[in-house]
């Protein structure tokens, strides 16, 4: 029982590093990262047709780059999503930074 609970432990670690990682990553490559190359979006590749969601990840790295008109360009959702998505990292940061202290409380 002990062994399980401190493998669970340590993915609430990899899981914190992700949440602060992941970001900084996408902080430091250049807002055009990921405007060239071909498209990623099942709906593209299988019917050749854009969805709603086409464009996002590309408006939101120049979203965070601050550059606001590329962003709205790629996809204007993304002063909507980014918000959202924005809210639920933090949300789940918390959330595993609490387990945390409790786990080291309970230690």
């Amino acid at each position: 029982m002990n062994t399980i609970r401190r493998s669970k432990n340590h993915w609430i670690y990899i899981r914190l590093g992700v949440f602060i990682i992941v970001p900084l990553v996408l902080l430091f490559l250049p807002a055009n990262q990921f405007d060239e190359g071909p498209p990623l979006c099942m709906s593209v590749i299988l019917f050749k047709q854009e969805c709603y969601a086409c464009g996002l990840t590309r408006a939101v790295q120049h979203l965070i780059h601050f550059q606001f008109e590329e962003a709205l360009y790629y996809n204007p959702l993304v002063f909507v999503v980014f918000p959202l998505l924005a809210f639920l990292w933090a949300k789940w940061f918390i959330t595993d930074v609490k387990r945390i202290q409790q786990i080291r409380q309970g230690s």
